[in-house]
């Protein structure tokens, strides 16, 4: 018999060979024979199929779903994939993954995010993640499984330009002044002089530092580009860590002895209000970071590898902020054409 109930357990598995001689073992989820019976035969008839028709073998996506978070264990937004992907089950759980579509994808993409009871619109950014790690599991089916013939082509979706907010070195000063714990106005004050992420900041770990060098790096997985970042330190970044020396033997900034494990948002946000700045998030440091270099002329291409950017591109939203180097051509279209110097004979 191809069905049978295991010792101590009242749910029916399924166990047969197909044409080819592979064994298909596994649960069929019900204790009821004859659903466990239509299973068997479901599987029997699309086992026969890819044998003898060449057909494609069905996968599910809940199988897409597993297969997809295990082979991105271990990677930095390992957890935003997996809400997102959780999210995504509830959709398409169950279902013939050849046989979702474009429309019911794009469909399904939330515009809302519920919080404390209250609906929040979501922005195209974040709307454009979810598209993202669905958009990679239906690449991953398609080009690295071969589990479907074709993958949905998805948009992005189109995100409004966003002015990078930056502020100036006298309202760093009393943003810096304004909060009250140690280890959050340190964090914030390192950010300042290194322009490294938040993340990065709060996981440093003293083997990354070499004080007598004057340097820093961080590792390939825990940068976001996935490359080293060598970090220069300035004399403020030396002052800030050696403040540190002796209160943690692994992490550089610490609080009671522990590393932040998150970031009080409220705190900040209350020092933000006293410091008189608004609409200014912690990721803002960095921005200002780089906004400062380009103001001091600092390259582009050199701020780029200090900042660890993947890409030029994402350096140049910066450049506007020092067009220096374009002054000698603003003349060039003078309404009154300056005087020209006469030949002397």
């Amino acid at each position: 018999m191809s069905i049978r109930k295991r010792k101590g357990s009242d749910v029916w598995h399924i166990d047969f060979r197909t044409p080819g001689g592979c064994r298909v073992r596994q649960t069929s989820g019900t204790t009821n024979r004859k659903e466990a019976l239509e299973l068997e035969a479901k599987l029997k008839h699309e086992a026969w199929r890819v044998a003898r028709l060449g057909e494609k073998p069905k996968h599910t996506f809940d199988e897409a779903a597993v297969r997809f978070l295990r082979e991105r264990a271990g990677k930095p937004t390992y957890d935003d994939m997996e809400a997102k992907i959780f999210y995504f089950r509830g959709i398409f759980g169950g279902r013939d993954l050849a046989s979702i579509t474009r429309a019911e994808i794009m469909e399904s993409i939330p515009v809302d995010a519920v919080r404390k009871g209250r609906k929040a619109p979501l922005k195209a950014g974040t709307r454009n993640r979810y598209l993202s790690t669905i958009r990679a599991l239906m690449y991953d089916a398609k080009k690295e499984w071969e589990w479907i013939e074709d993958a949905p082509s998805l948009p992005e979706l189109e995100e409004p330009s966003v002015r990078i907010r930056w502020i100036t070195r006298e309202e760093a000063k009393r943003l810096l002044r304004a909060l009250a714990d140690d280890c959050m106005r340190d964090c914030t004050a390192f950010g300042f002089a290194t322009g490294l992420r938040q993340a990065n900041i709060l996981k440093l770990e003293w083997s990354q530092v070499d004080l007598p060098a004057k340097r820093a790096w961080i590792h390939p997985d825990q940068a976001k580009a996935r490359k080293p970042i060598g970090v220069p330190l300035n004399e403020e970044a030396l002052t800030i860590l050696r403040r540190q020396i002796g209160k943690s033997d692994r992490f550089v900034f610490v609080s009671a002895g522990e590393p932040l494990d998150r970031w009080d948002a409220y705190w900040w946000k209350v020092a933000c209000k006293q410091a008189g700045i608004k609409n200014f998030r912690f990721h803002d440091v960095r921005h200002t970071w780089a906004s400062w270099h380009v103001q001091g002329g600092t390259p582009l291409q050199v701020l780029k590898e200090l900042g660890g950017w993947a890409t030029f591109d994402m350096v140049l939203k910066y450049a506007h902020l020092a067009p220096d180097h374009l002054a000698q051509h603003a003349n060039a279209v003078l309404m009154h054409e300056p005087p020209k110097l006469a030949a002397v004979g």
